[in-house]
């Protein structure tokens, strides 16, 4: 799972998923494994901007540059591997954009001819609002916003959009152009509402045409076993599409789905068997390839028990049909590839929480049924990205754990990691100062600028080495993608961040040398609170409910906490010139009340009680105040934030020799966004 970057006011951290591959999502918050677990690192600091880092801006979106410093570390054969993963990686990108909606390829390549061919007048206002409209699409890998899910709706008219087109000899079809431009239609990618078809309310192209949420609850409850122990991820990897009458898995395999774009990933792939650092890398690696060749999801389970148990090397990578935060049934997951090479002081640093997982586990405030005997197989390394593609860019998480199936978790243990230069680059790229605007008080604003940064990076890796990792679902109880259907990922990214929320105030934690200060824990309980129940408002549209999920899992905790600690006063509402603040008065007991919110999700996942699942996401984490939105939205604009952070990614350039043999490869990191998105469009597009 992952943990996504979601704007979060901590001092220098924003939150991001996990996927949980925390995520996903990159704020630092989520998520989860891959916490693409989102969104939700790096605050503001009132540093200046960094022109070096910040490539462009536009709606509410800063697109940013970061470094690889390890990279000149590693020997030819390291680097090899790293850019044929890379190249595997970026093979996949049309498969993502067709995932989220079936017109995103058609539309993307008629704007890739636009932007290559168009000679016109580039100063007009329609072309400003195409201009705007467009890196959007980029941005999102597709019509719909990248974390919001609502159709990003032209501002510019039908008639000059179909001019730009004439003039640049691109081409789309009269339907796909009524459906961008009629609001009705597609209007959502993922539509999280319980009192509607889901499957057939959301835009994405997970579903084949005349295909209806009961008819997909009853196919798989055809084919699971409840009382399996070891559950393949049921339609992780497929479309459900309606084949003579019947319905059929159309699944995503060479020579099936996506067979142009996962010839390419096979090809990549086998290179860089060839130059694996070692016997258990390369055996994970040909166990991949064999599951792009069947798409038999037994093979991917072996996979991940061979991938989540080889740590030994330096460059380790993410690759496949990982997240299923798009789907609104939390079934078919979005393509995503990371490669990353190990940050060999931060990791040592960090290992020590990794080492101490059976600490945490037993000590926890579950109940003793729910806690793991043995926490097995868990490792953490903080990484340098040197690519990212599908769903884990340009968005991308901060923080990852996998794999996600729970008892190949329980089994063999998972991997984590914080993408410690991606981190680094939102904190060097600064922004207007705003904790004044939100922090209480002196004292809060100068915890948050001690601490802010080093709290969310804890928290982050609490989140997903410990909280991912921790507890057990009860035998003969299903998978919570099958029991909490789809309130699963809200609760096991709330599941994975109280857990980091609970432990971030242990006095061992100081013991174990991995914070200074219990007032770290404090500028974390103060950052959380600020953004589950302020902040984090700015990113919704006034009139929009919550439902992405690691949003719906910030306000479900902090809204609890707020609610069960009224009678003590532990967090108390103050209006000070007519605007709302949240003051913390008890840190010890704000800690007790995460503890019990952490015992009772963890029950309900172990028991797969779906109806308490649905009463507190519903309750606490879905409904948005009015009155709190529009102040919140009021406070934010003069600011000038952009709630959401991407990358440009370095290009790989090979050194040969005369005998055409690679000596070297360089990486490049200067193009602009637009200069990227149309290097990709001609050099990854095989669908």
């Amino acid at each position: 799972m992952k943990k996504r970057s979601i704007l979060l006011i901590n001092a220098t951290v924003l939150f991001a998923a996990v996927a949980c591959n925390t995520s996903k999502n990159a704020t630092t918050d989520q998520p989860t494994e891959t916490q693409k677990e989102t969104e939700e690192t790096i605050a503001n600091t009132g540093k200046p901007m960094r022109s070096d880092i910040i490539v462009d801006k536009f709606a509410d979106i800063q697109v940013l540059r970061f470094k690889v410093d390890s990279w000149n570390k590693l020997s030819l054969k390291q680097k090899q591997l790293a850019y044929y993963l890379s190249q595997a990686g970026l093979c996949g990108r049309d498969i993502n954009y067709d995932q989220n909606n079936a017109h995103n390829l058609e539309i993307r390549k008629a704007l890739e001819a636009i932007y290559s061919n168009y000679q016109g007048n580039k100063t007009t206002d329609e072309w400003l609002s195409f201009e705007t409209w467009s890196k959007q699409v980029f941005f999102s890998n597709g019509i719909h916003h990248h974390y919001g899910m609502d159709k990003l709706q032209p501002t510019f008219s039908r008639e000059f959009f179909v001019q730009l087109l004439k003039e640049s000899k691109g081409t789309l079809t009269d339907k796909t152009l009524d459906m961008l431009f009629d609001p009705s239609m597609d209007a959502k990618r993922k539509v999280k509402n319980p009192d509607v078809d889901m499957v057939v309310a959301s835009a994405n192209n997970f579903y084949g045409e005349g295909v209806t949420q009961k008819m997909v609850e009853d196919f798989y409850a055809k084919l699971i076993d409840p009382k399996n122990e070891r559950p393949i991820e049921y339609g992780l990897n497929s479309t459900l599409i309606l084949k003579d009458g019947k319905l059929v898995e159309d699944v995503w395999k060479l020579n099936g789905r996506y067979s142009k774009s996962i010839e390419k990933i096979i090809f990549w792939l086998e290179k860089a068997v060839d130059v694996a650092e070692n016997p258990e890398q390369g055996a994970a690696l040909k166990k991949l390839i064999q599951y792009y060749q069947t798409g038999d999801l037994k093979i991917w389970d072996e996979y991940n028990v061979l991938w989540a148990t080889a740590t030994k090397g330096d460059i380790d990578y993410i690759n496949g049909f990982i997240e299923v935060y798009g789907d609104a049934l939390g079934k078919r997951a979005n393509y995503e590839s990371i490669v990353q090479i190990n940050d060999f002081e931060a990791s040592q640093r960090m290992a020590v929480l990794a080492q101490n997982a059976q600490w945490f586990e037993d000590n926890s405030p579950l109940m003793k049924e729910h806690k793991k005997e043995k926490v097995v197989g868990v490792s953490y390394k903080v990484v340098q990205v040197v690519s990212e593609s599908g769903d884990a860019a340009p968005s991308t998480p901060i923080g990852v754990n996998l794999p996600n199936n729970n008892w190949i978790r329980q089994e063999h243990g998972s991997k984590s990691v914080s993408l410690g230069n991606l981190i680094e680059a939102y904190e060097n790229a600064g922004g207007p100062a705003i904790l004044e605007e939100f922090c209480f008080d002196a004292d809060e604003v100068e915890r948050a600028k001690k601490y802010g940064a080093k709290a969310g990076k804890m928290h982050t890796a609490l989140h997903e080495v410990i909280g991912h990792a921790s507890g057990q679902i009860n035998k003969g109880i299903g998978q919570p993608a099958e029991t909490l259907k789809n309130y699963a990922s809200t609760l096991e990214e709330a599941r994975a961040d109280l857990v980091g929320l609970y432990y971030i105030m242990d006095p061992k934690m100081v013991d174990l040398g991995l914070i200074e200060s219990l007032d770290l824990g404090k500028a974390e309980y103060e950052a959380y609170i600020r953004n589950g129940l302020l902040t984090q408002l700015q990113r919704l549209e006034l009139g929009q409910n919550l439902e992405e999920e690691h949003m719906q899992n910030r306000q479900l905790v902090a809204s609890w906490v707020y609610e069960k600690g009224r009678k003590d006063n532990v967090i108390e509402l103050v209006f000070k010139n007519d605007k709302r603040y949240y003051k913390i008065n008890d840190f010890s007991k704000l800690r007790v009340l995460f503890g019990e919110l952490l015992k009772e999700i963890q029950r309900i996942k172990s028991e797969g009680d779906y109806n308490a699942g649905k009463e507190l996401v519903e309750k606490y984490g879905v409904i948005v105040d009015p009155e709190t939105h529009t102040e919140v939205l009021e406070r934010v604009k003069p600011l000038n934030i952009a709630p959401y952070n991407g990358f440009v990614y370095p290009v790989f350039v090979p050194i040969t020799n005369d005998k055409g043999e690679i000596t070297d490869i360089k990486l490049e990191n200067y193009q602009s966004f637009i200069e990227q998105m149309l290097y990709y469009g001609k050099n990854y597009s095989f669908e």
